[in-house]
């Protein structure tokens, strides 16, 4: 199996972590997304303890909500000691909402609006991480109006390609993120929260990318931020005390997918920095990461139901579900891959199909090409692996479809943590 939480039973039906996902069809219907708790735990903890074993007291681990975000999901990583990376208020209100401390959360995004930064300051998140000159300037102007100093990280666009999918590529010089070293803008940038008084400056912020298997990626980005943070020091006096890395290590999503192991790559890396900082003759700054994807991905399944099969001789056959692009967009919008089982059994003839949705759009695909049972018909279940990031975050009522629910799952049971939207709800702000 793609993930060690995936099993099937000795009927042949499809166990996400030790529950029967027929079981779970029959009590919350489908389509239907299954979280395990425990997997969700374990991937914070791997991650704090290969920081604490690596940079040490300081340092810290945010976990990026964009990824997936709901109450349950905060107060898990709240529990486990984890940071928040925030990018918008509906995220940071979540947050709030479900207990997470404000002093942890980081608040980011490359087009905050007025309203955004009075929500950042006015709820005291710890931090805010500045995209661009207007920014600071509405951040030093708002924190002069609470009589506040506020804490700011400023993103530093590093010209690095991650060699990952382009639409999550966010480290090259051209991208809309950050303000770049390469054309010079970023030493401007530096010196301008310098002279701003009601804000602490407390170092730099870049981001690469995600979905990152290279093993060099976050070196090669070291090195560019270290040769720039040593350029500030000695032209401006600034010191950097803290880094922040951004996040993006990879998960596997299908067999040929490489596996990452994440505490050696971390250690990798502060072996890298630290000798990058010695080198220049610079303080080591406290070292922050935003893993979103390798904390939730594998957590995550997505169960549907077979609504119909259809075969077309000597072209394609289609395995159609409930559900489709508003539960999982990522096929349509960057050819996403993954891993799909059928939930009921494995034995048989095979043949090769395209699963795909109910949405009214040729292009609404989950995945082409899968192997299914031959015999596949209404009413069979279809489990699509690794689910657990941008999926219910990316969800969408297109077609006036309502999201699906969200089920935890633990050795203690299995529980609602975002129950089924319903046609009410669909309609609930309409006038």
């Amino acid at each position: 199996m793609i993930s060690s939480n995936i099993t099937r039973n000795n009927a042949g039906v499809v166990c996400f972590a030790g529950h029967s996902v027929a079981a779970l069809a029959e009590e919350y219907g489908t389509p239907l997304y299954l979280m395990d708790e425990e997997r969700l735990r374990s991937n914070c903890r791997m991650y704090l303890n290969a920081f604490a074993t690596h940079f040490g007291p300081g340092s810290r681990v945010l976990y990026a909500a964009k990824a997936c975000s709901f109450k349950e999901i905060f107060r898990i990583a709240a529990e486990e000691g984890m940071g928040l990376d925030t990018v918008s208020i509906g995220e940071a209100y979540t947050a709030l909402a479900a207990g997470f401390p404000a002093e942890r959360i980081y608040f980011h995004g490359d087009a905050k609006t007025d309203k955004d930064i009075r929500f950042a300051l006015e709820h005291g998140l710890g931090c805010v991480v500045a995209d661009n000159p207007d920014e600071l300037a509405l951040l030093n102007a708002e924190a002069k109006r609470l009589g506040i100093r506020q804490k700011v990280l400023l993103r530093i666009t590093p010209g690095i390609d991650p060699h990952t999918y382009e639409a999550v590529n966010t480290g090259t010089v051209d991208v809309k993120f950050g303000v770049p070293i390469e054309t010079g803008q970023a030493e401007a940038f530096v010196r301008a929260a310098m002279a701003m008084e009601h804000l602490d400056a407390a170092g730099l912020h870049c981001h690469v990318g995600s979905e990152v298997f290279d093993e060099d990626v976050f070196q090669r980005t070291c090195d560019v931020m270290v040769d720039f943070m040593a350029r500030v020091h000695g032209s401006l006096g600034f010191t950097a005390r803290e880094l922040d890395l951004g996040g993006g290590y990879g998960v596997r999503y299908v067999d040929s997918d490489p596996a990452a192991d994440i505490p050696a790559r971390i250690g990798e890396v502060a072996a890298h920095l630290r000798a990058l900082v010695d080198r220049a003759g610079l303080p080591m700054p406290y070292v922050l990461m935003e893993p979103g994807r390798s904390i939730v991905a594998d957590a995550g399944m997505t169960v549907y139901t077979v609504s119909t099969v259809k075969r077309i001789p000597r072209c394609k056959n289609y395995v159609i579900v409930d559900g489709g692009m508003a539960d999982n967009p990522r096929w349509c919008l960057y050819r996403a891959r993954y891993t799909v089982l059928h939930g009921l059994r494995q034995d048989g003839e095979t043949d090769v199909f395209d699963l795909a949705g109910r949405c009214c759009e040729s292009g609404d695909v989950i995945q082409p090409a899968v192997t299914l049972p031959a015999d596949v018909c209404r009413g069979d279940l279809v489990c699509v692996c690794t689910t657990g990031a941008y999926n219910y975050s990316m969800a969408s009522n297109y077609n006036r479809l309502g999201r699906p629910p969200v089920v935890m799952l633990s050795g203690d049971g299995a529980r609602l943590a975002v129950r089924r939207e319903t046609p009410e709800d669909l309609i609930a702000l309409d006038l």
